[in-house]
């Protein structure tokens, strides 16, 4: 009888034990949690390119303090960890897509370049061949996309991949719009003969 008393007072100790030791707030996990979003946060990769998980991990610390207020620390680490893992999903997918809209970037304004120059020939080629025009305009088109081109090549280097991206499609189609008007002019000048 005595060795059964002497148990359930061991079993009552050691469970009294764990609820003393479940009743402090995880703060280790929290402070972890609180920093791996704050970095997630401060990358501009991740707040550019992964902009949805980072929402998703700054909700996970908001329900993480949420259960800690309400004393369900099992639920709080729970939520802890989600921040973390999501922070540091964010960060690495960001610099991902970043080096994809990088890639993007370089390669679009690797194909603008020739159009530019492309474009600059065939005006010229135009008024050598004295089609009938006003070049005013065009030339001033043609300055407006050389200007954007160099927005954008200064978008690429201040790592503003989306930026030069949509510059470079700006300037894509502004020489469009100068190449139709010379294609058109020189078909009927062509038809006139």
């Amino acid at each position: 009888m005595k060795f059964i008393q002497n148990s359930l007072i061991c079993v009552f100790l050691f469970s009294l034990l764990l609820m003393t030791g479940c009743t402090k707030p995880p703060t280790e996990e929290m402070n972890n949690a609180e920093e791996a979003v704050a970095r997630a946060e401060n990358d501009p990769d991740a707040v550019n390119y992964a902009g949805n998980l980072l929402q998703r991990a700054k909700d996970s610390l908001d329900l993480m303090y949420e259960e800690a207020d309400a004393k369900r620390y099992d639920a709080a680490i729970n939520y802890a960890n989600d921040a973390i893992s999501l922070a540091e999903r964010a960060i690495n997918e960001g610099r991902a897509e970043a080096g994809r809209t990088r890639q993007q970037a370089i390669n679009s304004l690797g194909e603008v370049r020739p159009l530019l120059l492309e474009t600059e020939k065939r005006i010229e080629t135009a008024k050598a061949a004295k089609l009938p025009l006003d070049y005013g305009p065009i030339d001033g088109d043609l300055n407006t996309a050389q200007r954007t081109y160099d927005q954008a090549q200064s978008a690429l280097s201040g790592n503003r991949y989306q930026e030069a991206i949509f510059l470079s499609n700006n300037v894509r189609s502004t020489l469009a719009g100068i190449n139709q008007k010379l294609g058109v002019t020189a078909m009927e000048v062509s038809r006139k003969k």
